[in-house]
């Protein structure tokens, strides 16, 4: 633990804490007629939920108060976990939905590839800070980075999850190009795999429906693809400018299939309208432009990549959270980070956003004040201090 050098960014932690909360009332909406049915109780997976935002809370207090420094320390062993994790999940994780993507332990489940998302963008962060002075070599800069992103894509989407191994590779290929990987590297990267890629894809019906049906408009096959954006768009063309009213959606009594998690923010757009969506956004905005304050303005080369990694990787997951439930992007099944139902996400993320916090008590951005000896004074028992910031 550590004393701060200087304050932390308080309004970046009061946009998150905001959305947390906020998530509480939204996530009890769009879950209390389903757990009412399901589980006999409207509020429980309120209650479940809420554990999960004061876990997330308590893990963000956490990480403010531990040094980045000493996280620095423990990346690669973070990651080496994640992935012995992944294999975990892979061999004795739980199967939902024809994926095995959950390690349960009696009643707690987690899914790991939220923490190896976060793992391996740490860690690239301390290899592109190490290894600014051989970034360009082939064998000794880009190899070694490569290695652990291939790794981790490779058992995310063998779970199958495709969707986040695309956003765990693509967001490692935007922060490699931000640390001044060699383009050509990248590029050479992005030929060898587009095949792969592409053999994945259709290797399953399901994943080459969803994208032609996405282009098309329409469904096809037994389960229809297409169902929840569309309902999702009913959601949104409800809500009109001001909403129907907190509690009041209509498309979430079993016309939107679990509109607690990947598709909440419709629940958003049909109670509280257009303005409710602006203004969830506009709180996403703002979480954008603090991130980069601090990441450009971050003591060291790590903690300028990291900060970077942290923001990016929040918003990356709104804006496609967001596009996914207004149908410009085919569906993908992330979650809107803070808001969503699901403890993975929003304690990994809040954990994050814990450290992003760190990062900004040590820039210059909210100092602390000081007492200094006021010029002139020479009087050495009685030296008069003022406090400077």
């Amino acid at each position: 633990m550590n004393e701060h050098r200087n304050h932390i960014d308080f309004w970046l932690m009061s946009a998150v804490l905001t959305l947390m909360l906020l998530s509480l009332g939204i996530v009890y909406s769009a879950s209390a007629s389903y757990a009412q049915v399901k589980m006999g109780d409207s509020e429980k997976m309120l209650t479940s939920h809420a554990i999960k935002v004061i876990m997330g809370i308590f893990g963000m207090f956490f990480f403010i108060r531990l040094d980045y420094k000493v996280v620095r320390r423990f990346t690669k062993y973070a990651l080496i976990l994640a992935v012995v994790m992944l294999f975990m999940t892979l061999v004795l994780g739980v199967v939902s939905k024809g994926a095995t993507r959950f390690i349960r332990i009696n009643s707690i489940g987690f899914q790991p590839s939220e923490f190896a998302k976060y793992a391996l963008l740490f860690h690239l962060s301390v290899l592109i800070a190490s290894k600014q002075e051989i970034i360009d070599d082939l064998r000794r800069g880009f190899y070694p980075m490569i290695f652990w992103v291939g790794l981790v894509t490779a058992l995310v989407m063998a779970q199958p999850n495709f969707s986040m191994g695309a956003m765990i590779f693509g967001l490692s290929m935007i922060l490699l190009f931000i640390g001044n990987v060699r383009l050509k590297h990248l590029l050479l990267t992005f030929a060898v795999l587009l095949p792969i890629i592409g053999l994945y894809l259709i290797s399953a019906e399901y994943r080459l429906r969803r994208v032609t049906d996405f282009f098309s408009g329409v469904s096809s096959g037994t389960v229809p693809s297409n169902y929840q954006p569309w309902q999702s768009i009913l959601g949104f063309g409800n809500g009109g400018i001001f909403g129907v009213g907190p509690g009041e959606s209509k498309q979430r009594d079993f016309f939107l299939p679990e509109s607690y998690g990947d598709f909440v923010f419709s629940i958003v757009g049909e109670e509280y309208g257009f303005l409710g969506t602006i203004f969830f956004l506009a709180i996403f905005f703002y979480i954008l432009i603090r991130g980069l304050r601090i990441s450009k303005n971050a003591p060291d080369t790590f903690s300028k990549y990291l900060a970077l990694a942290i923001t990016l990787s929040i918003i990356f997951y709104a804006l496609i959270n967001a596009g996914v439930t207004l149908r410009i992007l085919p569906t993908t099944g992330l979650p809107m980070p803070f808001v969503s139902y699901g403890g993975s996400s929003m304690v990994f993320s809040a954990c994050a956003i814990g450290v992003l916090l760190n990062i900004s008590a040590h820039t210059e951005l909210h100092p602390r004040a000081r007492e200094v000896p006021v010029i002139g004074s020479v009087d050495a028992d009685n030296v008069e201090l003022r406090k400077v910031y």
